[in-house]
């Protein structure tokens, strides 16, 4: 964990807000030339603070009208289970993310389709069908009120 004082917060929620700002407007905007702000972006990107930018889509602008939470639980365990498992996951193009949990399932899956019926097939061609699985459980997401921000 790197040391980070109230300017480095500072800074992380500000790109948090927005990750296009140039170092010169966080500069000002924190009080900061603005190579003393590129200078703290560069090593909390080094420490690893920020992995990476990302494009906040809209899924139903791009067609896809339902999200779908799955949970599952596999019936065979063990590494090469998992293993199996997550590589087949993985290539499905409509899992948008695949977490390993603890509970009462052994995945949590973030599933998008353009309607019903399309997630049915998903589910039934694609994840039904994957190594190991044995109980799946689903929550059709009605809607998202809160969007992640900094810590």
């Amino acid at each position: 964990m790197i040391p980070m004082d109230d300017t480095d917060r500072a800074l992380v929620a500000a790109l948090a807000e927005d990750a296009t700002q140039s170092a010169g407007a966080l500069g000002r905007r924190l009080g900061l030339s603005q190579p003393a702000a590129w200078r703290r972006i560069a090593r909390l990107r080094a420490a690893g603070v920020f992995r990476g930018l990302r494009l906040d889509l809209d899924r139903e602008a791009l067609g896809f009208g339902v999200t779908v939470f799955l949970g599952i639980k596999l019936a065979t365990k063990g590494r090469v289970g998992l293993d199996d498992f997550e590589r087949a996951v993985g290539a499905i193009p409509e899992v948008q993310t695949v977490e390993h949990v603890l509970g009462m399932y052994d995945y949590r899956l973030r599933v998008v389709a353009r309607d019903i019926s399309d997630f049915e097939r998903v589910l039934r061609r694609r994840i039904m069908t994957l190594p190991g699985v044995g109980n799946v459980d689903a929550n059709v997401l009605l809607t998202e009120e809160r969007r992640p921000g900094p810590i």
